[in-house]
This record gives structure tokens, C-alpha cells and sequence, in this order.
């Protein structure tokens, strides 16, 4: 094999060069993992997916980023399945996908003559963070009043590990400049997780929450434009930590803004009988091009 095709799709945007670019490979059976990492090293996007045939699943999805290999990722399962929906190689509107936290529901509807995607996301889970608030903050180009202690700061995870850190105002994200080689150091009870700054004031007045997210060092990028996984948990977050009473919540988290990468991610936390929260997210998304790589 001389090249292989990578198709570029923003997702979390109907609009290309807008929300959050993902590579996306749909004839990729003969690559190895080393093959795959090294695509996605090229390609360069916080990530690339490859679509995989599945013994348990209507399809299977590996992600990369240009470090190492992540469990889930949702913009690049909004990317991918935008492009096999389009190009017909899927024609149900219900699917499963196989990722590395298991088989995931899917489902495919078209809004206002826009094709939306709606997946599913790992349990919910979260740990405490102990750090150093005051260099966490530092390490983000804030000082230590910007951030919100009236909030918890926690790690969360619906398949991705991050730490949601919660900030004042708005007015503090636009001046974010992060030193994500100081994380590690920071993280000490995750040394590998990203950081997700956000606030509950927003830049479009029909979203609920507005974050950036920044990457962890090993992963080889500096920051994520739209974070389908992030959003998705602060959905969690906000019915464990911030309203212990609905049954429900169904909200738009804005992203991307800062780095003209505008998008949205549409999400619905919902407690269930056992104890614990489902989590989906929905987008859309855009064709961008085909990159080849040698």
C-alpha cells in the first residue's frame, strides 16, 4: 500500500471550517495499529477514525490522536457516521457501534432537512480532585479568583477522562492560554487527562454552558474545538453536582468560539432506574476533503 484516503469532516457544525475536524478512513481492514497511529500522527486532527468491521456491532470504531489510541471520541463517531449515512453504506436509522468501552446505540434522523446524529456514551463516572487549584489555574494562564470554588472540580469521564473545571465568567475564556506540559504534574490522580474549563454564562443566549478544552501533552495536540465526550459529561455533572433533583436535563454546550471553530453539541443526561445516568449527544456535521497520506 503506497497512500491511503483520509476524508475531512467538521463535526458539531453544518458549516465546513466550522466545529471540530476528524479524519475519517472507511477502507482500512489491512491497516495495522502501527499503520493507524502513523496516519494520524500525519493527519495532524486531535483525531482519526477507522472504520472497522464488527462481530458484535453493525460497525467498528478505533480512534487516534497523533499521541496514542483513545477508548471513544465523540466528534470522530459524529464525523464517521455522518460520512457512511451520506454515501449510503449505512441505511438503518438504529445501529450499534463497537468501541473500546463497549457497543454503543446510535441513531440517524433528519431535522429540518439536516442530517442529525445521536449517540449514546459510557456510564458516567467521576473522581475527586486534590491538586493544586492555584497552579491548575496558572497552568490554564488564569489566576486563582477566575476559577469557580462555589463548584466541584472533578474528573469526569462518559468514555474519555477529563477534568471539568468550573470558571466565573465568560469573560475568562477568551484569555486562556494553557501550559499543557504542566498537567501531568498537576493531575496527580490522572496524569493523562485533559482539562475542560467552563461556565454556565454563554456567548448564544439558547446554549446552557460554554467550555474550551485543552489536551493532554501525550496526545500531541494543544486543544480540542468542539468535545463531544466533555460535553456529554458535563451533562452528568450537572444532575450529580449541581441539580440532585430532576429526572432529566436537555441543554446546548457552545464550543470552539475562541479559535474560530464555532459549534454545538446538543445534550440529554437522564437518570435511570439503577442508580446512574445515560448520556447521549447529538451533532451533525460537513465534508471538508480528502488528504492523502503516503
Amino acid at each position: 500500500m503506497n497512500s491511503i484516503q483520509v476524508l475531512h469532516y467538521d463535526a458539531f457544525s453544518a458549516e465546513k471550517n466550522k466545529g471540530n475536524p476528524a479524519g475519517v478512513v472507511i477502507d482500512s481492514p489491512q491497516l495495522t495499529e502501527a499503520d493507524m497511529q502513523r496516519i494520524a500522527k500525519k493527519v495532524g486532527f486531535n483525531e482519526t477514525v477507522f472504520v472497522l468491521s464488527s462481530q458484535v456491532a453493525d460497525v467498528r470504531l478505533r480512534y487516534y490522536t497523533p499521541g496514542h489510541e483513545i477508548n471513544l471520541c465523540g466528534h470522530a463517531t459524529i464525523a464517521s457516521l455522518y460520512c457512511l449515512k451520506t454515501k449510503g453504506l449505512i441505511e438503518a436509522n438504529t445501529i450499534t457501534i463497537e468501541t473500546n468501552v463497549g457497543v454503543l446505540p446510535v441513531t440517524f434522523e433528519t431535522i429540518e432537512d439536516q442530517l442529525v446524529i445521536t449517540m449514546k456514551q459510557d456510564e458516567p463516572q467521576f473522581q475527586a480532585f486534590q491538586g493544586d487549584v492555584g497552579k491548575l489555574a496558572a497552568s490554564l494562564g488564569l489566576s486563582l479568583e477566575e476559577i469557580d470554588l462555589a463548584k466541584p472540580i472533578v474528573y469526569g469521564s462518559t468514555g474519555t477522562w477529563t477534568l471539568l473545571v468550573p470558571i466565573k465568567r465568560l469573560s475568562s475564556f477568551p484569555r486562556m492560554k494553557p501550559d499543557n506540559q504542566r498537567f501531568p504534574e498537576i493531575l496527580i490522580e490522572n496524569s493523562k487527562a485533559s482539562v475542560h474549563p467552563f461556565c454556565f454564562e454563554t456567548i448564544d443566549k439558547a446554549a446552557m454552558m460554554h467550555a474550551r478544552h485543552f489536551s493532554s501533552p501525550y496526545s500531541g495536540t494543544i486543544e480540542d474545538a468542539v468535545t463531544g465526550t466533555a460535553s456529554g459529561v458535563m451533562g452528568a455533572y450537572y444532575l450529580t453536582y449541581m441539580d440532585t433533583q430532576s429526572r432529566s436535563l436537555q441543554c446546548v454546550v457552545e464550543q470552539g468560539q475562541e479559535i474560530g471553530r464555532d459549534g454545538r453539541v446538543f445534550v440529554k443526561a437522564i437518570r435511570n432506574d439503577h442508580s446512574s445516568i445515560d448520556v447521549y449527544i447529538s451533532g451533525t456535521a460537513a465534508y471538508v476533503g480528502q488528504i492523502t497520506i503516503d
